[in-house]
């Protein structure tokens, strides 16, 4: 299996291909709205194109004073076209915007909750937040974009089409300036794609560290580090800067260039149409148009705008395909063994866990007997929370692999796995609308009776009758202590028949008398179902029916508490709060055979 702690960043043109086939996908979202949006833009920049024709035979009709009347209607209806397609243009522009957006959002949410605890060790929160809100908005407007590309392309080489046709000098002498503010334009799109994507990044950087501000707010003001925190969070700022003034100067450059070729291809345009006209070649009416066409042709440099939009689409398009390369969590299609007896047997072969690619775990091998109640300590940093990891697949490990009741982990379908495996953490996110809802989220629905008696199990019943509408109380407006937290994640946790419950540090901000009712609760019989608990403290592991000692990656022992404790480096794990002669606490229950690995 790969691991997710340590991704290697694709290069660049991998990524801007992997943007691009991304923006095509999510420009086809627009459906029909797109392509009304393409059509009534084409009747408006053909109605541009033929207007100064249109104005033209008007003018040579003047001293003739014939068809004057058939001129000015179609004027009147090129006009009229230009301002119908220009409204329908406006709607079908926000409506095909918002379809794209929202679907490149919920690809982008679906795709991280699909990825897992993965995705945040790979991008930090306030990023993915930036990516999947603004620049996924950015992005949704690659139709639109493209659109208004094209639009902006039609009036130029339309008009340098009419100029061929009035007069085929006067039409090369366009194309030759076009060709060069249009090589000028693409450089300009290319550099500016990446300058923008450094600036989007910077953002980010920005928002991430805002965020874990936020967070850790109380932290920050108890500590009075509000200036320090405020320097931490602006430190992107002066490369954000960099890239705006890059930005600038691409589009000052771009815009000077294209303002020195555009009236100078207007004037060798005029000037070749004039010597036509002394010649006898051209009319009066034919040198005006081919002045509003030479015009047209110089305004390619009007595209820019949708140009720059162009490059911030594509930047926004590449940062969203960067969350989507990440691989998500692959799931089989095998089931569990129907219980009987003790469930919940695991076992680990080999496993070996890495973060920022150092070893953490490694080569682990452990048998946990089913049923069993099982501490796992050592020192911070021993990998503690990251063996209850793999345990519910939050984490995959490189190597090596994982059995529950003799099936593979990696082989269990979804439904198999979420329903066997639970957790409760020492912070656990909640989430509902009710408090009735926050203990019965999970893979299975809860019935009522079921959600009152884990609440009761987790000792949350007490503060929850005491709200205004019990288990109907919404959450968000529910004040709620560390403890009252934890609690709730906990009736959480017993409201599922899981055959594998893990507790990582899930009672530390409890009362001393609450935390002691819950563990007599974790350690007494559980119905067959085998516990893990990270445990911090004697007296929890004394209570528990097997040790696990984690040591230098592997497995140093799976032992009853009262055997371990003689060992002074067990004893050295629970520090001051232990005696160095005696345990701080009875043996637990009676102690199950372990079946060494």
């Amino acid at each position: 299996m790969n691991s997710d702690s340590a991704q290697a960043s694709p290069p660049q043109d991998s990524v801007a291909r992997q943007g691009d086939r991304l923006l095509w996908s999510t420009g086809q979202r627009g459906g029909w709205w797109i392509c009304l949006l393409a059509l009534v833009t084409l009747l408006g920049a053909g109605a541009e194109i033929l207007l100064p024709t249109a104005l033209g035979s008007v003018l040579d009709a003047l001293p003739h004073g014939t068809q004057v009347t058939t001129g000015v209607l179609a004027c009147v209806a090129l006009i009229a076209t230009m301002v119908i397609s220009n409204m329908i243009s406006n709607f079908a522009t926000g409506t095909s915007n918002a379809r794209c957006t929202a679907w490149l959002r919920m690809t982008l949410v679906q795709h991280l909750v699909a990825i897992g605890p993965a995705a945040t060790r790979r991008f930090e929160p306030g990023d993915l937040v930036t990516r999947v809100t603004r620049n996924a908005s950015e992005a949704g407007q690659v139709g639109m974009t493209a659109v208004m590309v094209a639009a902006g392309l039609i009036p130029p080489v339309g008009g340098i089409v009419a100029l061929l046709l009035i007069d085929p000098w006067v039409g090369l002498a366009a194309l030759a300036g076009l060709l060069v503010m249009a090589t000028l334009l693409r450089i300009f799109v290319r550099h500016n794609t990446e300058t923008i994507r450094g600036y989007l990044h910077s953002q980010g950087q920005i928002a991430a560290r805002l965020l874990d501000a936020l967070s850790g707010s109380r932290t920050i003001a108890a500590a009075g580090s509000m200036e320090r925190e405020r320097h931490r969070i602006l430190e992107p700022l002066p490369g954000l800067r960099e890239h705006g003034v890059q930005m600038w100067r691409n589009q000052v450059q771009v815009s000077s260039q294209s303002a020195l070729i555009g009236p100078l291809l207007q004037l060798v345009v005029l000037g070749v149409a004039g010597f036509g006209v002394v010649a006898g070649q051209l009319s009066v009416g034919e040198l005006y148009a081919a002045s509003r066409y030479a015009a047209l042709a110089a305004g390619l440099r009007g595209a820019m705008g949708f140009l720059n939009k162009l490059a911030r689409t594509r930047a926004g398009g590449q940062r969203a395909a960067e969350v989507l390369n990440q691989p998500v969590i692959q799931y089989g299609l095998s089931s569990l063994p129907a219980p009987s007896g003790s469930r919940g047997r695991l076992e680990f072969r080999r496993v070996r866990v890495s973060v920022a690619g150092e070893p953490v775990i490694n080569g682990l091998d452990l048998v946990i007997p089913g049923g069993a109640t099982v501490a796992v300590v050592g020192r911070s940093g021993a990998g503690k929370s990251l063996l209850a990891g793999v345990v519910g697949r939050l984490v995959d490990p490189e190597q090596g692999e994982v059995f529950l009741d003799g099936v593979s982990l990696a082989d269990l379908s979804h439904e198999q796995l979420r329903s066997a495996v639970g957790f409760a953490f020492e912070r656990p996110a909640l989430v509902g609308d009710t408090i009735e809802d926050v203990i019965s989220f999970g893979s299975r629905p809860c019935t009522q009776a079921t959600i009152h008696q884990a609440a009761a199990t987790a000792r949350a019943d007490t503060f929850i009758e005491r709200l205004p509408h019990g288990y109907s109380t919404e959450l968000a407006v529910t004040p709620l202590s560390g403890g009252e937290l934890q609690r709730l994640g906990l009736a959480r946790a017993f409201a599922h028949p899981y055959r594998v419950l893990i507790l990582d540090d899930a009672t530390s901000s409890l009362d001393t008398v609450t935390e002691r009712q819950v563990g007599a609760v974790l350690t007494s019989a559980n119905c067959g179902q085998t516990r893990l608990i990270i445990a911090h403290r004697a007296a929890t592991a004394a209570q528990t029916d097997l040790v696990a000692w984690l040591d230098g990656g592997v497995v140093r022992s799976l032992r009853p508490h009262h055997e371990l404790w003689s060992d002074p480096d067990y004893r050295a794990l629970f520090g001051a709060e232990t005696s160095s002669t005696a345990p701080a606490t009875d043996p637990g229950p009676a102690e199950r055979q372990a079946v060494p690995a």
